[in-house]
């Protein structure tokens, strides 16, 4: 509920500080006197747009501050979700400052106007005339009945589980998409994949076929240099092998004349060894050697298909190679694994369609019982607003298609008099029976959730007499299990509040303000009484001014 109401600096107000109480208050006054600069203000504390133009002193900032109770309206959820400091005694700020930035804030923590006006929901529902198109829409409509059914954990459930299936839905068109854009190219990876599968790919395996080509396209030259080497090492009289055996003798013959000659001698046949070894190599090297053509072309038409692949894809090793040949064999299995997992989905899918429609039929049949209800009980309430002949029609259609809150389509007709024919009612309804009508949907609602702080913007407009006596009354009992405004220019709604409050404007000097001013029971007669006669308060219009009060 709304505790308090600070304004400063804005339009004709000057400086103004209200409570509230959490009955059903009253706000009256003289066309002009400034009650719609109230419901502007309002409106801004709920997220409206501000400008320049609602500074009554340029040079100064507006500051609209609403208090407001919140401890029945179960927002501990919001408040973490937007990571602000939750307060049963809630306080929402608006600052507008003259360079035209405007400012908001929760609880002294900044909020953009999208937190603030979805915060503002909950609050606060301002209802005027101009707002009852609201109730010729579908989803408002189907919000009543599902109000009346009870239908609030039901439409819950639908829309977690909606949520659910649309994301199942949503992977499955993924899937599918992939799907089919890996099968226009499955053909050719596969033959990619087995090209490469085919040249038999080891790493390292270039460089042993490139050495080996050396080898094999030059064994003439090759095998010249070894058979010159060792004919050079084993010459019969001058060979070197022969000329270390006699310098090895020597070292021999020396040795035992000194250390320093038994160290050379052992070196040298260290040495010796190690060149004998050499030789060795070097003859089986030679031997091993020999032009075989059949294997040369064999090597070169293997690094041949290597350098083609290479070529082709864009690389300079086997190893990117094998990069790319795991790459192609995870494209050419995936669509395998794809179309198992497709199946899986679609298995989901269909388990969650049936899951929905079993709470979308639950929703439909708890509807179509509520309905006759909810038509008489606003047949009841607008025969005593003057409209004892309107009568209702819910045309309920279940669909295929997933809506928002159920599967069903609503087309609500409406009859005002007896033997007229039905039509939409959002096209047969006038004005006057649109406020009446939603007058008594939310006098109902009041009874079926818990509604916020409702203030009526003369939504009395075209009534007098006894339906305006009957609409007090019923906003009175609204007021019973919510709080109630009502800006009215009808006497007989003023005397159904429980608190009067008076819109006055007044002139100092150059300028002119309004003021917001809390009657007193005397007070309140004289302003009955005025509303009743005019200016020129008469005595039977006090007269009438205490009967309507009492």
């Amino acid at each position: 509920m709304l505790l308090s109401l600070s304004i400063k600096n804005y339009a004709l107000i000057e400086s103004l500080e209200t409570d509230f109480s959490n009955q059903f208050s009253v706000i009256t006054g003289e066309t002009g006197a400034g009650k719609s600069i109230l419901l502007g203000a309002l409106g801004l504390v709920l997220g409206n747009r501000a400008d320049l133009t609602s500074l009554k002193d340029k040079a100064q900032k507006c500051i609209i501050e609403a208090t407001f109770s919140i401890q029945n309206y179960h927002l501990e959820a919001f408040f973490a979700e937007n990571d602000l400091d939750y307060e049963e005694r809630t306080i929402i700020r608006r600052e507008i400052l003259p360079t035209g930035k405007s400012r908001a804030f929760i609880n002294d923590s900044p909020v953009n106007l999208q937190e603030l006006q979805e915060l503002g929901t909950y609050l606060l529902d301002i209802h005027s005339q101009h707002q009852t198109r609201a109730l010729t829409e579908a989803v408002y409509q189907l919000e009543i009945i599902d109000a009346v059914a009870n239908n609030s954990t039901s439409v819950a459930k639908y829309q977690q589980q909606l949520a659910d299936l649309k994301a199942k839905q949503k992977q499955l068109h993924e899937m599918l998409a992939e799907k089919q854009l890996l099968e226009k190219e499955h053909e050719y990876h596969s033959f990619l994949l087995n090209e490469l599968l085919a040249a038999n790919l080891q790493e390292g395996a270039q460089e042993i076929l490139e050495q080996e080509l050396e080898q094999l396209s030059n064994v003439e030259f090759i095998k010249e240099q070894f058979s010159r080497i060792l004919a050079i090492a084993n010459e019969e009289q001058i060979g070197a092998i022969v000329q270390l055996k006699e310098m090895r003798l020597a070292l021999q013959k020396l040795s035992p004349f000194s250390a320093t000659y038994l160290e050379l001698s052992e070196r040298f046949q260290s040495t010796f060894l190690e060149l004998e070894d050499l030789f060795n190599e070097c003859e089986q090297s030679n031997d091993r050697i020999n032009a075989d053509p059949e294997r040369l072309d064999y090597v070169n038409a293997k690094l041949q298909a290597l350098y083609s692949l290479q070529k082709k894809h864009q690389v300079q090793s086997i190893a990117e190679l094998l990069v790319i040949q795991d790459q192609l064999d995870h494209k050419v299995l995936k669509v395998d694994d794809l179309e198992v997992q497709i199946q899986k989905t679609e298995l989901e899918v269909q388990k969650a369609i049936a899951a929905i429609d079993a709470i979308a039929q639950q929703i439909t049949n708890d509807r179509k019982e509520a309905i006759p209800q909810l038509v008489s009980k606003i047949k009841t309430i607008l025969a005593q607003l003057g409209m004892a002949e309107a009568n209702f029609q819910f045309d309920l259609v279940t669909t295929e298609h997933y809506f928002s809150a159920g599967k069903d389509e609503l087309n609500v007709l409406f009859s005002a008099n007896k033997g007229t024919d039905f039509g939409l009612l959002k096209k047969v309804a006038s004005g006057g029976e649109m406020s009446r009508i939603m007058l008594a949907v939310k006098s109902i609602l009041a009874h079926y959730s818990k509604l916020p702080t409702i203030i009526f913007d003369e939504i009395d407009t075209g009534v007098s007499g006894e339906i305006a006596i009957k609409m007090g009354e019923i906003m009175q009992e609204m007021s019973l299990t919510m709080q109630v405004f009502a800006i009215t220019h009808l006497p007989q709604i003023a005397a159904k509040g429980d608190t009067h409050y008076k819109v006055v404007k007044r002139s100092h000097g150059a300028t002119t303000i309004s003021e917001l001013v809390l009657l007193s029971p005397e007070d309140r007669i004289a302003q009955i009484a005025e509303m009743l006669s005019g200016k020129e308060v008469t005595a039977s219009a006090l007269e009438h001014a205490k009967a309507l009060l009492n």
